[in-house]
């Protein structure tokens, strides 16, 4: 079948722009990725298992094919969605928001799933780089989307996740609905990732990059098992989230345990509840879990895993001490789609993030463009295989992460002897901070904003808890003292303004910032003040 919208194809890069993928024999799905989660497991026995768990509301896999046909028919029915356009996704993780993203990829439109913290400002700017067609938000989240509304080319679609099967089931659809396979291959998503210029990009990825990843970290690292639970923090617009907590139990024929607002006590009594066998986290919540696990009964807990930012030795060590289980480090980027480097029960060392997993290579570079063959010496991690970089209308970037055919992901690792690699620092201003990625420079617009400030610089602090802390640096007009209520101050209107998570946490009034004679401003000198 033909693709009806064709804006985001027109922007992929050219295929002299990709990265190299030496893995030739690994097996590139052709068809719609949601038969592998649907299908395929009714047609494997697994129709009557469990698919999801969404406040204390069970779907079989039976159920869950026809929810995603009735919103497949309610999507193109009503709001009239075609093959190739982008529906935005807002919601807290639930059954509802999985539903969604696999009625928008059964239909052969895009996925542009979005963290539920975000505010006003960003959505829109993501939505119209992304150009949406539908913009699909749990009601709860409503608030910040006024300007969707006054909108004529973007429709609104409200939801409320405690009963929305039941909506869907009053239009009346047909539980029958024939995915969408086109002639080429067929993109499934477009993830957002912040980016050093303020203005976040677009990767795009294939719905054959979906089935690529589920045959990779997966089957590495946890060997899913049917009747098995996965469960865990990361919000379903987070690449790292949605792999973990949705795509691949679903592709194991296991269960997804989906927990709209999974603080560390939460997910710890969904665990002893559930019976829950698989944990996704970030570094924090494992180190706060690592404290009150003592509470609850988590002898189900079978895989533990950590991405989103380095995970310290010290919370490994002490969680494997208080709970008997390893942590299972890794790192993988929205621009890979999922982890590319991890860690195993078989093959782990606490302190190290892991080995390239199968169907993917990497290696360090020195700043010259040199392949590094030393032992523990720091270099650009660069890392190609099953899935790549695909950034949307944005040429400039693409060259910038794709070089040589390898990807390079902006992280400062070393290697030793036994090929196991370390993270050592991040490469760019980017702020890695309790799992999230925050770009300085879009902490730093924020802040210019503000009445008071006339200049800031935004960087990354090292912290035990968080990885590291967003710290700001303000020069206030002349008229202005700074006190302790006034950082407070400036720290609510952030909240206010963006998304929270972004806030500085650390804020010191200086009277002028290190600048260069050109007028640059030299961060790495507040890095280290």
């Amino acid at each position: 079948m033909m693709i009806a919208d064709r804006f985001a194809y027109d922007g992929l890069p050219e295929a002299n722009r990709l990265a190299h993928n030496p893995f030739v024999e690994f097996r590139r799905f052709k068809g719609n990725c949601t038969t592998l989660f649907l299908e395929k497991n009714i047609e494997t026995g697994c129709g009557d298992n469990i698919a999801l768990i969404s406040e204390n509301h069970s779907f079989t896999y039976f159920q869950l094919l026809e929810l995603v046909n009735q919103a497949a028919h309610e999507l193109t029915n009503i709001y009239g969605i075609q093959s190739g356009n982008r529906v935005l996704l807002r919601g807290y993780n639930s059954a509802a928001f999985a539903v969604y993203w696999l009625a928008i990829a059964r239909i052969g439109a895009i996925a542009v799933a979005t963290m539920p913290l975000l505010r006003k400002k960003e959505l829109e700017v993501i939505a119209e780089m992304a150009a949406v067609s539908l913009m699909i938000c749990e009601d709860e989240l409503a608030s910040e989307l006024d300007s969707f509304s006054k909108n004529e080319n973007t429709k609104l679609l409200l939801f409320n996740r405690s009963d929305f099967n039941v909506t869907l089931k009053k239009y009346n659809f047909s539980t029958n609905f024939q995915p969408f396979i086109a002639s080429e291959e067929l993109l499934a998503l477009i993830g957002f990732t912040s980016g050093t210029t303020g203005k976040p990009k677009m990767t795009a990825h294939y719905h054959s990059d979906v089935a690529a990843i589920c045959e990779g970290f997966p089957k590495y690292s946890l060997k899913p098992k049917r009747g098995e639970i996965f469960a865990g923090s990361p919000p379903l617009g987070f690449t790292f989230g949605l792999g973990g907590l949705l795509l691949f139990p679903l592709y194991y024929g296991a269960t997804s345990l989906l927990i709209p607002k999974p603080a560390p006590e939460v997910l710890l009594q969904a665990i002893e509840e559930q019976g829950v066998t698989t944990c996704f986290t970030a570094p924090t919540a494992w180190r706060v879990m690592c404290e009150k696990a003592a509470d609850y009964n988590i002898d189900t807990l079978k895989y533990c895993v950590s991405a989103g930012e380095a995970l310290s030795a010290k919370v490994a060590k002490d969680w494997e001490e208080v709970t008997g289980i390893p942590i299972l480090d890794g790192i993988g980027a929205t621009e890979m789609l999922h982890i590319f480097i991890g860690s195993s029960h078989e093959k782990r060392k606490i302190g190290f993030t892991g080995v390239p997993i199968p169907g993917y290579e990497a290696t360090l570079f020195d700043d010259f463009g040199n392949e590094i063959q030393e032992i523990n010496k720091a270099g650009r991690l660069a890392v190609r295989g099953i899935t790549g970089c695909k950034y949307l209308f944005n040429t400039e970037k693409q060259d910038a992460y794709v070089q040589n055919g390898w990807n390079f992901t902006g992280d400062i690792y070393q290697k030793d002897a036994d090929g196991f690699f370390q993270f050592v620092a991040r490469g760019d201003d980017m702020i890695i901070s309790s799992g999230y990625n925050i770009a300085a420079i879009e902490v730093e617009q924020v802040l210019l904003e503000h009445e008071l400030i006339k200049e800031c610089a935004v960087v990354g602090k090292p912290d035990e808890n968080r990885g590291m802390l967003v710290a700001a640096y303000v020069v206030l007009h002349e008229s202005v003292s700074g006190n302790d209520e006034l950082k407070i101050q400036i720290q609510n209107w952030f909240k206010e303004h963006a998304a929270p998570y972004k806030y500085p946490r650390h804020i010191e009034f200086v009277a002028t910032l290190p600048k260069t004679e050109t007028g640059k401003i030299q961060r790495f000198k507040l890095r280290t003040s």
